[in-house]
């Protein structure tokens, strides 16, 4: 799944560790999610639009 984490993210300034508290995850997690090596739950999902006050279709995008 494609995603516009990392862009959204370095807009604001944060880093992978500050997403990641904000989120209730590790930096390492933030990292898996923007390189496309996971797929957040649906739960951590909605955590990700909330903080960047965004629908989640703004955020994932299907890669096919």
């Amino acid at each position: 799944m494609m995603n516009r984490l990392r862009e959204l993210r370095a807009e604001r300034g944060w880093s992978q560790g500050d997403l990641g508290e904000q989120l209730g995850v590790s930096r390492q997690s933030v990292n898996a999610i923007e390189t496309g090596k996971y797929d957040p739950s649906l739960p951590l999902a909605f955590r990700i639009a909330r903080v960047f006050g965004q629908p989640i279709e703004a955020i994932f995008q299907d890669e096919g």
